[in-house]
C-alpha cells in the first residue's frame, strides 16, 4: 500500500491507495503534525496495511518536513514530495511553476487522466480554486477566491449581531432568520459565482462542452444545484498524488 498525504491549511487528507485506484482516507488536524498527536493518528489509519511507498503534497511549508520526519520515524520511507520540479504525467503553461500550489497539480493530473483535455477542477477548500488542463493537457493556471467557510466566518467576525453557521442548503430562497438569510446569500451565491466563472472559462477555452469536476470539503452540496458540475470525486487530490507517485522518475 502506499500512503498518500495532501496537507492543506486546515486538515491534512491521508490516504491508502493500492496499484489502482484510493481505497481508504480519512482527515487530521494539520495542527497535528506539530503537537505529536499525527503519529498515533496515522498509525490508526494505516492499520496492519503494509506501506511500501509514501507520497505527499503540501500547501503549508512549515509543515511539510514535519511530515516528511512522521514518514521516516513511523516506516522507515522517504517521502515522495509533488511539485513543479517533480511533476510528471502534466506539462506545465505557467510563468512561475513554483508558485503553483501542490495540491492543484495533483488534482490537474488526476482530472487530465480521468476526462481528458481540456478540464477543469473546482476545488472547495479553504479557498475555491478553479484549475485548468489546457488543450494540450498542461496545467494552464486558474482562479482563486475566498472559500464558503472564510466568507461566512469573515461576517460573524466583523458583525456584531451576524452569527457563525453551519453550512447546509437552505430551502427557500427568502430567509426568515438572519441565519437563514445567511445560508442563503451563502449557498446560492456561492453557486451563483461557481456558475459564472465555469461560463467564462467556457468562453476563453472555447469549449461548449467542458469537463468540470468539483473537489473539497463542500463540493457535494455546492455542486447539487449546479448541472454544470460534471462530477464530484471526493479522494482526486489523493488520486493524482497515487498517479504522480507511480510517474515519478
Amino acid at each position: 500500500m502506499i500512503l498518500l498525504l495532501d496537507i492543506g491549511n486546515t486538515h491534512t487528507h491521508l490516504g491508502l491507495a493500492g496499484e489502482r485506484r484510493v481505497v481508504k482516507q480519512a482527515d487530521i488536524p494539520t495542527g497535528d503534525l506539530f503537537n505529536g498527536r499525527a503519529a498515533r493518528q496515522v498509525k490508526r489509519f494505516v492499520g496492519r496495511a503494509k506501506i511500501s511507498g509514501a507520497a505527499l503534497c503540501s500547501v503549508v511549508p512549515k509543515a511539510t518536513p514535519q511530515a516528511h520526519q512522521l514518514v521516516q520515524r513511523l516506516f522507515g520511507l522517504r517521502c515522495f514530495e509533488l511539485t513543479s520540479d517533480t511533476v510528471t504525467g502534466i506539462g506545465i503553461d505557467y510563468p512561475q511553476p513554483r508558485n503553483i500550489g501542490a495540491d492543484r497539480l495533483a488534482n490537474s493530473i488526476a482530472v487530465k487522466h480521468r476526462f481528458g483535455a481540456p478540464a477543469v477542477v473546482v476545488g472547495f477548500g479553504t479557498a475555491l480554486a478553479f484549475d485548468v488542463v489546457n488543450r494540450a493537457g498542461n496545467y494552464a493556471g486558474g482562479i482563486i477566491a475566498p472559500g464558503l467557510a472564510v466568507m461566512t466566518d469573515y461576517l460573524h467576525e466583523k458583525t456584531a449581531l451576524l452569527p457563525r453557521i453551519k453550512i447546509r442548503d437552505p430551502r427557500r430562497v427568502v430567509g426568515k432568520s438572519t441565519e437563514e438569510a445567511m445560508l442563503i446569500g451563502a449557498v446560492h451565491g456561492y453557486r451563483g459565482l461557481v456558475r459564472e466563472l465555469i461560463r467564462e472559462l467556457k468562453r476563453e477555452l472555447k469549449c461548449r462542452r467542458l469537463p468540470v469536476v468539483a473537489t473539497g470539503g463542500c463540493a457535494r452540496l455546492i455542486a447539487a444545484g449546479l448541472p454544470e458540475i460534471t462530477a464530484v470525486i471526493p479522494e482526486l487530490t489523493l488520486e493524482g498524488l497515487r498517479l504522480a507517485w507511480q510517474a515519478r522518475g
